[in-house]
């Protein structure tokens, strides 16, 4: 099995685990703990049996259900770590309406639509290196992606917390339109739970720094997306401050680790 592929069976077997040390309905406990470990045969079945292509694009699908499953871990947010990441936030940005309110409509617009759809740079790292003739590269790739993503997933088994926008709905500024568009992914497309550090942050940091090792040009793309969408997760009070920056660190030590 690859590196990468002993992640996501670890990451699975970790939820499976994990449902069993939370106050969870029995319902919900068994629905985690039977869909994990049916993940946990589709990652050794993919591995042993699978085609190299099938291989190499399995991951996203391990990123997004591993993503909803570690949603059935939240219960209730952790009071104390809650608060610690609030007081962080507002030391550092204050007023998020007075701060942002004054940027220009279509730049909020923009950073709203990046977050939506951020989750199209995973995949499209990896199309890069297979249209560039890097597909050999899988594993690694996979590996520093996989380990950013679970990295910010695990945590929810051991502190929660709610995201800003469900703290305060109205202490956000927008181009409207597009607000309401993002405001209705982010209710019905997402877990609704915070997670640290923030995935979103983390993975497309992941994707650029790995990318950029090989094919710079896609890279300093992929950093100019990374940078938006960190942005866009504070601007859009879609994540805390402490998220974002424990993300990018998440991201630079999984790279590290995974390069030296």
């Amino acid at each position: 099995m690859r590196w990468s592929e002993w992640l996501a069976l670890g990451f699975f077997l970790w939820l499976a685990a994990a449902g069993w040390f939370r106050t969870l309905l029995p319902g919900r406990r068994w629905r985690l703990t039977v869909a994990s470990l049916v993940m946990c045969g589709v990652v050794v079945a993919v591995a042993t049996g699978a085609a190299v292509p099938v291989r190499d694009w399995a991951p996203p699908l391990y990123v997004l259900v591993g993503y909803f499953l570690s949603g059935l871990l939240f219960v209730s947010p952790s009071p104390a770590f809650e608060e610690w990441l609030v007081q962080w936030d507002n030391r550092i940005l204050g007023d998020s309406i007075a701060r942002f309110g004054r940027w220009p409509a279509w730049l909020l617009g923009y950073l709203d639509l990046i977050y939506v759809f951020c989750f199209l740079v995973v995949p499209g790292g990896f199309a890069v290196l297979v249209l560039t003739g890097h597909s050999a590269l899988a594993d690694r790739f996979w590996t520093i992606v996989l380990a950013t993503e679970f990295g910010a997933f695990a945590p929810l088994a051991v502190v929660q917390s709610r995201p800003p926008w469900a703290l305060d709905p109205q202490a956000r500024a927008r181009h409207a339109a597009i607000h309401r568009f993002a405001s209705i992914f982010v209710r019905q497309a997402t877990i609704g739970a915070n997670t640290f550090p923030s995935g979103h942050a983390a993975a497309s940091l992941a994707v650029a720094l790995t990318v950029m090792d090989v094919v710079a040009w896609a890279g300093a793309i992929l950093i100019f997306f990374a940078i938006s969408i960190s942005a866009a997760c504070i601007v859009g009070r879609y994540h805390y401050v402490m998220d974002v920056a424990a993300g990018v660190v998440l991201a630079a030590a999984a790279w590290a680790l995974v390069m030296i």
